[in-house]
C-alpha cells in the first residue's frame, strides 16, 4: 500500500487512531533512557577506560581513507575557508546545538496537533531511525573531525602524535567560538556522547523534518524553506568540524530504513487492528 497524507480514513483504517500526547511523551522518554544506556556502554562515557578514544579515532582515519580514495575528502579545506569569520561560526555552533532538538520537536507537535493519518508512519519512521542510529553507535563509535587533534579527555592528539598522524587542520569551533554550550564540560558532557558521529542523525532528522514540514504547509516559499533545511544542516555539520560529510550517508540510509520499518509496521498494526474489529463486528 502506498503512502497516503491524507487526513481521511483509508478503507484498510476505516477506524481512525486515537493519538494520545502521553504515550508520545512516554516512547521519546524510552528512547532518551536507551540512548543514555548505550552511550554509558559504549559511547564517550568510557573514555577514561582508554580503548574508547583509540576505537574512535582508528574510525575516523577508515573514514579518511575512504574519503580520500573518493577524492572528496573536503571537510578541512571547508571548514577553513570560513574561520576567519568569527560570528558565521558562531551562529552555526547554535544553529548545530538548537536546530537539530527543536525543529525536530516543532514538527513533531505539528504532525501531532494536526493528527492527520500519516502521523503514526511518520512517528514509527522516526522511531526506528533513531534506532538504527542508536546501534550504528554502538557498533561504530567515530571520533569528529573537531576532536582529532584535540586536548583533553575526549581528543585525539595524543594519539595522533603517537601514530604519526600530525595535525589534520580541524578546529572546534564551539571551543573556539563558543556556542550553547561546551561539550567536553558540564551538563552537555553528562548527557552527549562524543563519538555518536556515525551515523549523522542532524541530516537524519532535518530529512525526517523536510518530508513532515513540506507536507503540513501550505505556503510555498515556507516549503522552499523546509527544502534547504537538510541542506544547511550538511553545511553547518561539516563547517563546525562536528561531522564528515560521509556521516550524513549514514544519517540518510537509517532515514530509508526506518522508513521501511515504519511502514512495514504501520501495516502490520493496520492488519491486526483491522482483525480485531472484524472480530468484535463479527
Amino acid at each position: 500500500r502506498s503512502v497516503t497524507w491524507s487526513a481521511v480514513p483509508t478503507p484498510e483504517r476505516a477506524t481512525p487512531r486515537r493519538l494520545r500526547w502521553w504515550k508520545e511523551a512516554l516512547i521519546i522518554a524510552s528512547f532518551y533512557v536507551l540512548y543514555s544506556i548505550v552511550r554509558n556502554q559504549f559511547g564517550s562515557a568510557r573514555v577514561d577506560e582508554g580503548e574508547a578514544p583509540l576505537h574512535a579515532f582508528n574510525n575516523a582515519l577508515r573514514v579518511i581513507d575512504i574519503e580520500e580514495a573518493m577524492f572528496l575528502y573536503v571537510e578541512e579545506p571547508m571548514q577553513e575557508a570560513f574561520l576567519g569569520w568569527r560570528w558565521f561560526l558562531q551562529f552555526w555552533n547554535v544553529f548545530y546545538g538548537t536546530a537539530h532538538f527543536g525543529v525536530t520537536l516543532g514538527a513533531f507537535i505539528w504532525m501531532f496537533r494536526r493528527g492527520n493519518e500519516f502521523f503514526t508512519r511518520w512517528r514509527n519512521t522516526l522511531a526506528f531511525t533513531t534506532a538504527l542510529a542508536i546501534v550504528g553507535f554502538s557498533l561504530y563509535p567515530l571520533m569528529p573531525p573537531r576532536l582529532l587533534n584535540a586536548e583533553g579527555r575526549y581528543g585525539g592528539a595524543a594519539l595522533a602524535a603517537e601514530t604519526g598522524h600530525g595535525d589534520f587542520g580541524f578546529t572546534d569551533s564551539i571551543a573556539e567560538y563558543g556556542g550553547p554550550w561546551k561539550f567536553d564540560s558540564g551538563t552537555g558532557a553528562k548527557i552527549s556522547n562524543q563519538y555518536a558521529a556515525m551515523p549523522s542523525m542532524h541530516i537524519g532528522w532535518s530529512v525526517w523534518c523536510a518530508f513532515v514540514m513540506w507536507r503540513l504547509s501550505r505556503r510555498r516559499w515556507a516549503r522552499v524553506l523546509f527544502a534547504v533545511y537538510p541542506f544547511a544542516t550538511l553545511f553547518c555539520i561539516i563547517v563546525t568540524g562536528n561531522h564528515f560529510w560521509i556521516d550524513g550517508l549514514g544519517g540518510l540510509a537509517a532515514l530509508v530504513a526506518g522508513w521501511w520499518c515504519g511502514s512495514s509496521f504501520d501495516r502490520w498494526n493496520d492488519g491486526r487492528q483491522l482483525r480485531r474489529h472484524a472480530g468484535v463486528g463479527g
